[in-house]
This record gives C-alpha cells, structure tokens and sequence, in this order.
C-alpha cells in the first residue's frame, strides 16, 4: 500500500541524491518505513523535496541496487526485505592452502609472511562495502573529524594494550609503524645535530628515519634485560645533544628479548634524569602485553607506535603513534602538515575493520599459524642457542663455534634459505655477534619450512667444510 511517510533531508548531505539515500535509510532503520511499504513515486516526491525527478530516481536506484528497494513494473517502488548476510566462514581461509599447499625449495626468511587467519577475506569483503558506499566519500582531502571513526576503532583495538589512559583524541593514524617513527622524531627533535640512543640491536628503520632527518645515532650496550641503564646513563652524559630513547621492551627484533618490570623503571629514572623521550616500538607484539609501557610508566616522555603489519596484514600500510598529552598536538600537526592523513578508503576500511566482530577470532587464528612455523624452527634447531617466542614471528640464532654469520647466510643461500646477519640490526663499524634472524614465512607450505629448516640443521651440524669454502 501506499505510504504517508515524509521525508526529512539533511541538506547539508552532498550531492542532494545522496540526503535522499541517507533519509530512506534512517526511515527505514526507525521502522517509519517497513518491508513491504510503497515509496512515493519519482515525481511526486521530487515535487515534494524540490528536487528534479532524476535526482530522486537516482537514489532509487543506489537502493534498488544495493537491495534495500525492490521495483516493481507498473507497480511501483517498495521497501524490500532485509537481508541476510551469511557469516564469514573462518574455515574458508588461505592459511589452510599455506598448511597443506605445495612444496617451495626457496625459502625466505627475511621479513615475516603472516598466515591468513580469515582476514584476507575480511579484508575484501570490507572494501567491497567500502567501494561500494564510502563513509568519507571519494571527492575530498582526508581530515582530523573525517578519520575520526577510524581513529575510536584504533582505541577499541588498543583496549588491553598498558599505555595509560588512552583517548580517540590521543590517536595519530600514520602509514605504517616506519611512518609513525619517523613523525614522532619530526615532533620531537630539535637542533642542527640532535642525537638518538638506540639498542645495540635493534630494527633497523630506527636508524634509517634518522638518517633522513639528519640526526646522529648512538648503540647503547644491552644485556638479556634489554638496554642497559648504565651504559645509558653514561652516553647521556658524554651526548647532551641526545634527546631521544628507542627500544623494543614487550618484543624486541631481532633477539625476542624482553625488558621486566624494574628494568623499565631504570630507564625511566635515566630519562627523567637527562631530560630524555622514550619511544617506545610494539610493532612485533602479537600477543598480550606483559608488562606496562613506557607512556603509562613516564606519561610525561613516554611515545608508544604500534601498526597492524605483524597482527593483521603490512599490506595496508596502517599504524599509530601516541605521544605524552603535551605533545599530542605537535604530533596530530607533523602528520596533517606532512601527509594530510590517510586516504579516505583506508580509514574507513580501518573503521570497519578494527571492531568487526570477527577480528579478534582472526587475530587468534594468525597467531595459532605462527605458533605452527616457530614450532617447527624449534623442532629443527632447538638443540642449539635458539631464542623464540610462540607468538613472535621470528627466532633468533647464535650460531655454534665454527660459524661466521656472513658466511652462514652464503652457505645457507646456496640451500635456498635467505636468512639476515645481526650485522643487519647493528650500526656499520659495531662488532657483532655471529647469529642471524630469521623471520617466519607462512607464505610457503609448513612442510616447504620444515625442509628449510632441516638444511639448516644440516649447515650447524656441518660448520668446518662450509666455513673452508
């Protein structure tokens, strides 16, 4: 039957077929309008809204398409009934093909390859939607309230992380963990020569964006601990010119180390002694933090990045950065005066995404793939200095007398396994320890990694003759 509904349009909702949309979507939402209900027709409600008739038949046709209308010919336009979208089928997942898949000679080991857990298809399903009706829309400059969606859904993520109290406002949305280390050194470096104290080992884009902002860095020694307060309190002394701390407390690359509690608060005391920031980088964390973090222990110094690259995919190129409530407007101005912000499609693919109700079943699902592989390395090489985590997609290698890292990796190379030296994770003139890092792939079969990891058994089992070559 015909409807007596009268639409209420939002004119500030541009283009005007867009407000009609938006109206017969709230309509309906509220039950003004119900399944079955007849729409005005095309004229008539043009006439109604002062609008052209093809401005109305266009938002019909948005909804018709989209399945919320159904026309009818000769009878009209009506209310269609809702539809049913079955759940995605986590079974279905590209991590079983990677399990079971064929078998791969050339293994490499250079960066992690996540398993899919579920969210490759998540991930479609969601930019399908997003291709389909863009929240942000496609014709405008990203902005600080356009993202704000994507920024809560970033804060929801971040629920059980240990960075003090933590708001939607706080949340600096940045291209990738790389990206947020090189705006929080934009935000807080000062001076023609500012100086960086990083690990001795550390991931190497900490040196890198120093390098592109022209700032020194200096290796701090470590122990199994982490850094060591001593040594930092030292090199403090002997740079005035330092003004920045980066370390790895919850995971550190490439040694899977972890910094307890009372280490922390020594390099705390050292930082607030020396008037130091501490950024701190839980990009590599999969699992629960274990300790609090530099932002909750020292809210005043304390920077915290994370990104989605080790948790859900690197493929979008989406992280964070957070900086101590004074310095969250210096940092919010280094990202829109440097990049604008994220493109439209990604922060409302980010929006959706990071609160789907499935994500977290994903995450898990990921993190079991991982444990799988690591199990694997463990099986293989436990018998020497291995240092993994379950849920850390690397391991870490002291190779046994006999054994140069350079020459490992050649020898290892030529087996069709590509590891990295620790001379990668170390300043140019350091002296290194001879171990490599090698990152999990789960981009190849677990049965192609199991092969990989025997050869290298092989080569620690071997080392004179490899060594002579």
């Amino acid at each position: 039957m015909d409807t007596i509904w009268a639409p209420a349009i939002d004119l500030a909702v541009k283009p005007k077929y867009r407000a009609v949309v938006q109206s017969i979507r709230e309509a309906i939402s509220s039950g003004a309008l119900a399944q079955g209900d007849k729409l005005p027709p095309v004229r008539e409600l043009g006439w109604k809204l002062a609008m052209t008739p093809g401005t109305v038949a266009r938002a019909y046709t948005v909804l018709t398409d989209e399945g919320v209308l159904i026309a009818e010919v000769g009878r009209g336009t009506f209310v269609a009934a809702p539809k049913v979208e079955p759940p995605l089928n986590l079974m279905e997942m590209d991590v079983i093909e990677h399990l079971t898949g064929g078998d791969n000679f050339d293994v490499n080991l250079f960066s992690p390859h996540l398993p899919n857990g579920g969210q490759s298809k998540l991930i479609r399903t969601l930019l399908a939607e997003v291709a389909n009706d863009p929240p942000s829309g496609v014709m405008h400059y990203p902005s600080r309230r356009g993202a704000k969606p994507a920024r809560e859904a970033m804060l929801h993520w971040l629920r059980d992380t240990p960075t003090g109290p933590l708001k939607e406002t706080d949340i600096v949305l940045c291209n990738g963990g790389q990206n947020a280390i090189m705006l929080v050194y934009q935000a807080i470096l000062k001076g023609r020569r500012p100086v960086i104290f990083v690990e001795e080992l550390c991931y190497p884009g900490f040196r890198r964006a120093a390098a592109a902002l022209r700032a020194d860095v200096v290796s701090i020694a470590m122990d199994d601990d982490g850094l060591c307060p001593i040594a930092l309190a030292a090199a403090a002394a002997r740079y005035p010119e330092a003004q920045i701390i980066c370390t790895s407390p919850e995971v550190h690359s490439p040694t899977c180390g972890f910094s307890p509690l009372e280490r922390r608060r020594e390099i705390v005391k050292v930082a607030r002694c020396f008037d130091l920031q501490i950024v701190e980088d839980d990009c590599y964390r999969m699992g629960h933090a274990e300790e609090p973090g530099y932002r909750r222990l020292a809210p005043e110094r304390g920077w915290y990045i994370t990104s989605l690259s080790k948790s859900i995919t690197p493929a979008l190129r989406v992280g964070c950065a957070v900086a101590p409530r004074e310095f969250t407007p210096i940092l919010h101005r280094a990202a829109e005066h440097g990049f604008f912000g994220l493109a439209t499609p990604i922060t409302d693919l980010t929006a959706a995404l990071l609160v789907h109700p499935q994500i977290d079943a994903v995450m898990e699902r990921t993190r079991d793939g991982i444990s799988d592989y690591v199990k694997a390395a463990v099986n293989a090489l436990g018998a020497y200095d291995l240092r993994w985590r379950a849920d850390v997609p690397f391991v870490w290698l002291n190779l046994p007398e006999g054994w140069r890292a350079s020459a490992f990796c050649r020898a290892a190379e030529t087996r069709g396994v590509r590891v990295r030296a620790a001379e990668e994770f170390a300043a140019r003139h350091a002296q290194t320890p001879h171990a490599v890092r090698m990152a999990i792939n789960a981009g190849v079969s677990l049965s192609s990694f199991e092969a990989a990891m025997a050869r290298l058994r092989d080569l620690l089992n071997n080392p004179m003759d490899e060594i002579s070559v």
